[in-house]
Formats: structure tokens, C-alpha cells, sequence
């Protein structure tokens, strides 16, 4: 093992163990965390199957799969965040439309 492969994994387990302890609990989530940390230490330990991987798929080298596989997760997070903050506009708007609703008061001088 040489020194980048330390510092790799190093830095993937503790960003795994920061997600853990710091956030989502549930269990799906966990094993979520947990096989994408699993897989990127099995591809950082044997930088060769990406290789492999790759030419099964088509494609030229294994950093290009690693690429592309990067592409297509950070799409579907900024489709979540997306999702996520639209949603809570909605639930911002209806709580302002409802508090301002609740609110009211007629003007002066009509009756």
C-alpha cells in the first residue's frame, strides 16, 4: 500500500464516520453510506478492477469510469437538493399565506 492509498482512505472513512455520527440515522441510509465507502476503499486498494470494470462496460480506462459514475451521482444530489428546496418554499409561502391570513385586519375607515 503506498501513501496515497493511505491518505484515501483515511480521508473516505472519516468522511463515512463524520456522515454517521453527524446526520441521517436511518438505516437505509447507513448501508448507503457504508457500500459507497466499502467501494471506494475496494477501488482504491485495487485500482485495477476499476480497469477491468471499465472494459467491461466499454469504456477506455477505469479513472474515466470513476468520471463518469462521479457525473451521474452528482446529478441525482442536485436533483435532490433542488427538490428539497422547492419544497420547502412551498411550505415557507403557505406558512407566510396562512400567518398573514390570520392576521388581517381591515383598514381603517371601512367597515
Amino acid at each position: 500500500m503506498n501513501g496515497i492509498q493511505v491518505v484515501l482512505i483515511l480521508g473516505v472513512s472519516i468522511i463515512c464516520l463524520y456522515y454517521l455520527i453527524r446526520f441521517r440515522k436511518t438505516l437505509l441510509d447507513m448501508a448507503v453510506v457504508i457500500s459507497l465507502t466499502g467501494t471506494a476503499i475496494l477501488f482504491i486498494l485495487l485500482p485495477d478492477l476499476t480497469n477491468r470494470i471499465a472494459f467491461v462496460l466499454g469504456v477506455g480506462r477505469g479513472a474515466d469510469l470513476l468520471y463518469y459514475i462521479c457525473i451521474l451521482l452528482f446529478s441525482f444530489a442536485l436533483l435532490k437538493l433542488y427538490a428539497r428546496i422547492r419544497r420547502l418554499e412551498n411550505q415557507f409561502t403557505e406558512l407566510v399565506r396562512e400567518d398573514a391570513l390570520k392576521n388581517a385586519k381591515q383598514p381603517d375607515g371601512h367597515q
